[in-house]
């Protein structure tokens, strides 16, 4: 009696949908003009039915788009599909790269460090501003806190020694700032420093202590003169 084959497994399925799903649009990719289902399936040697399903999966994620049939005439012209003219934005990233390349570039400057505070504060100067009914050091602090929180620095408040301070608990460029930490600390003190300037709030953050824990950095504020 022969042995009944194991269904193939859920990966394996989504795995050969995805190769199929390529396999459409690079036909359309390669085609001058528009195709229809039937022209596609006679390429993949596939049924018609499979080639719809995947080209409603690449209409929906922008990759191919329905045009109007060229041919008028009795009948119901059959539907024309193109591929999209565009990167796809689909494909895969590499955004640790490109900061290992960025940081890299900075750390081989002069002055790394002062450089890297620079553009951390260029970019917290561009931050949502401070809601209107804030209007103290505190109300300063509390937003200050949340705008990393959505950043993803698992920001904390604290206090010692009459001090106001904001422990951050993650790093969202853990990997590249264990490295870099000349580049990466300064940009996220600089965000800060930015973000409280433009803000016009009556706190500043005087300087970030770097990994004072293993899981922790620490912001100390100070109050300024307005």
């Amino acid at each position: 009696m022969k042995e009944r084959e194991p269904p193939l497994s859920a990966q394996v399925i989504v795995s050969e949908s995805v190769g199929r799903r390529r396999e459409v649009l690079r036909v359309l990719r390669a085609s001058p003009d528009p195709m229809s289902i039937v022209a596609i399936a006679d390429v993949l040697g596939v049924h018609p039915n499979t080639v719809r399903f995947h080209l409603d999966s690449l209409v929906g994620d922008g990759q191919v788009e329905q045009v109007e049939p060229g041919r008028k005439g009795p009948g119901r012209p059959p539907l024309m599909f193109a591929a999209v003219r565009q990167m796809d934005r689909g494909g895969t990233r590499h955004y640790r790269l490109l900061a290992e390349i960025l940081t890299a570039a900075f750390a081989a400057e002069r002055d790394p460090r002062a450089k890297a505070l620079a553009a951390g504060r260029a970019w917290g100067r561009k931050l949502e501003s401070l809601p209107t009914d804030a209007t103290n050091a505190e109300d300063a602090i509390d937003h200050l806190v949340d705008v990393l929180d959505d950043l993803g620095f698992a920001p904390e408040r604290r206090a010692a020694g009459g001090e106001q301070q904001v422990g951050l608990r993650h790093c969202p460029f853990l990997e590249v700032a264990e490295n870099r930490t000349n580049v990466i600390c300064p940009v996220h003190l600089g965000l800060m420093q930015g973000a409280m300037e433009s803000w016009g709030a009556p706190v500043a953050v005087d300087r970030l202590d770097e990994f004072v824990e293993p899981d922790l950095c620490l912001a100390h504020l100070k109050l300024v003169a307005k």
